[in-house]
């Protein structure tokens, strides 16, 4: 254990989610860049938007810029990790109508910014993302985009129409902020198809959609809801919703009730938490657990303690991450039928329409696997769908790669296995090659760069 790298992890970490505007007032376009033609594409829909050529699409290039938010990725990525550069194209952000005004990126104040890159070496693909946990367009910039924009694919990623702590705000009815995520993605990926249609002279040969918690929701989402959009997804320990309840609403609350000293250990592994995983409570419990706790069950149960969070989840960094002490009670299973009807609007079902792959470490502290992608994984077997689903439990993942740094005797970034599985996908798709049978990817037994290689078989 390296404890001295735990506080500025926490600190990093917080600073990405409380940030606003840090990429920076309206951008200039570049004084040069490879650009090739004098035309500009557009995107079908948004009120504003801004095109830019650029001679580097990829972090390496656009740190520093208003074409990335590099405080909005902090804490996703183990130190380490290696990503490609020098993938020059262009590139579009801009926002479609909305009337909320949680993101401020740009001095925009203005939600559903998007942003879409295209490669000018293009392989015939879009990918699509949404925002992971409250974060904001450029959240997977280095996670996602760098990797596929070298690939030569085209790449499209959502803010989800709300953003930030106090994204439960958005909306007039419980669930209206979650069910936007859901319609905010399938927007952008029409427009970002038929923008990479005008701007190439052809429609994609493929849509891939894929995304990391959250972005993992949405993800197994469009599969079930929209799959003619799509070839295929990549589902990285993606959140849990279902009428009937599990997921964060029913693994958090005994999490604040240990933290307030009502419930024990023993109760956090009766409640899924994995056997193991004691070393990350902690620091999960300062980060995390109260924060996700009371800002999700105030978007869908706000009558419970309207005092809590109230109107806002706080003013100050320890009043945002501050517990409601309500929730150590909180039992979904015993509120009104309202409330399981309100989870139901953007529930998952099991049923996809495509090949779609799921990862999830099996130390995840935010969303147990147990609470979660294995129930996942049943859903989609009661639904006759097992056919178009592989499973990879990642031994040694956590929720968040950076906590590798940490603990590099004890965890294993995903971020790699992730990439793997996405090459997989593709050949499942395009060649026909079926992925490696369900399974838990070990840590290989000779060590070797675990932050930069993985082999699901």
């Amino acid at each position: 254990m390296r404890p001295s790298r735990g506080v500025p992890l926490v600190a990093a970490l917080l600073m990405a989610l409380t940030t606003v505007g840090s990429a920076g007032a309206e951008a200039r376009a570049p004084e040069a860049g490879p650009c090739a033609r004098q035309d500009r594409p557009a995107v079908p829909g948004p009120v504003h938007q801004r095109v830019a050529c650029l001679p580097d699409l990829t972090t390496a290039g656009l740190a520093g810029t208003a074409y990335t938010d590099m405080a909005d990725q902090v804490g996703l990525s183990a130190k380490g990790t290696k990503n490609p550069s020098g993938v020059p194209g262009t590139q579009i952000d801009g926002y479609f109508p909305d009337d909320s005004r949680f993101n401020t990126t740009h001095g925009w104040r203005h939600d559903a910014q998007f942003v879409i890159r295209m490669p000018d070496r293009w392989n015939g693909g879009l990918v699509v993302t949404g925002a992971p946990g409250t974060r904001k367009q450029y959240a997977t910039d280095a996670l996602i985009s760098d990797h596929v924009l070298a690939q030569g694919y085209a790449y499209a990623a959502t803010d989800k129409g709300n953003s930030g702590p106090d994204f439960y705000r958005d909306g007039k009815r419980p669930g209206d902020a979650v069910a936007e995520w859901n319609r905010r993605t399938t927007e952008l990926t029409r427009a970002a198809r038929r923008t990479v249609a005008q701007w190439y002279g052809q429609a994609p040969r493929r849509t891939y959609m894929t995304g990391i918690s959250n972005g993992g929701y949405l993800t197994r989402w469009q599969l079930e809801n929209h799959p003619a959009l799509y070839d295929g997804g990549v589902d990285w320990e993606g959140a849990l919703w279902t009428a009937e309840g599990g997921g964060l609403l029913g693994s958090l609350p005994v999490t604040v009730a240990r933290s307030l000293g009502r419930a024990k250990d023993e109760d956090l592994l009766k409640a899924g938490f994995a056997p193991g995983s004691q070393f990350l409570w902690p620091y999960h419990e300062k980060a995390y657990w109260g924060l996700t706790q009371k800002i999700y069950r105030a978007e869908f149960d706000p009558s419970y303690d309207p005092a809590c969070p109230g109107p806002s989840a706080g003013a100050t960094l320890p009043e945002i991450l501050a517990p409601c002490a309500s929730d150590a009670e909180y039992d979904y299973a015993a509120r009104p039928d309202s409330v399981h009807r309100a989870v139901g609007r953007v529930a998952l079902t099991g049923r996809i329409g495509k090949p779609l792959i799921t990862l999830h470490g099996d130390l995840d502290t935010l969303l147990p696997i147990a609470t979660d992608s294995d129930v996942y994984e049943r859903m989609v077997t009661e639904r006759g769908r097992s056919r178009l689903h592989r499973y990879y439990t990642v031994e040694g993942g956590t929720h968040v790669d950076s906590l590798y740094d940490t603990y590099p005797e004890r965890l294993r970034p995903v971020l790699p296995c992730y990439r793997s599985a996405f090459t997989a996908l593709v050949a499942w798709v395009e060649d026909g090659s079926a992925p490696p049978a369900d399974r838990t990817v070990g840590r290989p037994a000779g060590g070797g760069d675990v932050v930069n290689s993985c082999a699901l078989s």
